[in-house]
């Protein structure tokens, strides 16, 4: 079940336009914005850390931009991997990115920890089927990648 969004993007106006659909979407959503991979990797690493703390919480659902300085999103990937896998495996990745190159595409539907492909913006509607499809997969324990 999705409860807790994090967004990982560089570009604050798209963060907080990100932050406002998921508000329209469900107010009751949590959502955590970092404005670099990095920042994120760090995060994911306190969390790795301190399990029972209360005020921490593990995503169950990402949005990942692609072009970042420092560490783009498929670095971010790699650096996920030195995570305990079966942390890692419940949360749902995809990448939200205006790029329309075919090479970044197929490069993240062949990503192994990226569950989807998604264009910006993000919207009501496809955080929608997202969200949805998302809960449907969990609720079966039957996870299939949606790309």
């Amino acid at each position: 079940m999705i409860n807790n969004i994090t967004l990982i993007d560089d570009n604050k106006i798209d963060l907080f336009v990100n932050q406002k659909i998921i508000e329209k979407y469900d107010c009751g959503l949590k959502t955590r914005m970092f404005t670099s991979a990095v920042s994120a990797i760090n995060y994911l690493k306190i969390l790795d850390l301190n399990i029972n703390s209360n005020s921490l919480t593990k995503p169950d659902l990402i949005f990942l931009d692609i072009n970042m300085p420092q560490m783009n999103g498929f670095q971010f990937f790699n650096e996920l991997r030195k995570f305990d896998m079966n942390e890692i495996k419940h949360m749902h990745i995809f990448m939200l990115s205006s790029s329309l190159s075919l090479e970044d595409i197929n490069k993240a539907k062949n990503e192994s920890l990226c569950t989807g492909y998604i264009t910006k913006p993000l919207t009501v509607e496809k955080l929608k089927d997202i969200i949805e499809t998302v809960n449907v997969e969990d609720k079966n324990y039957n996870y299939k990648k949606p790309i």
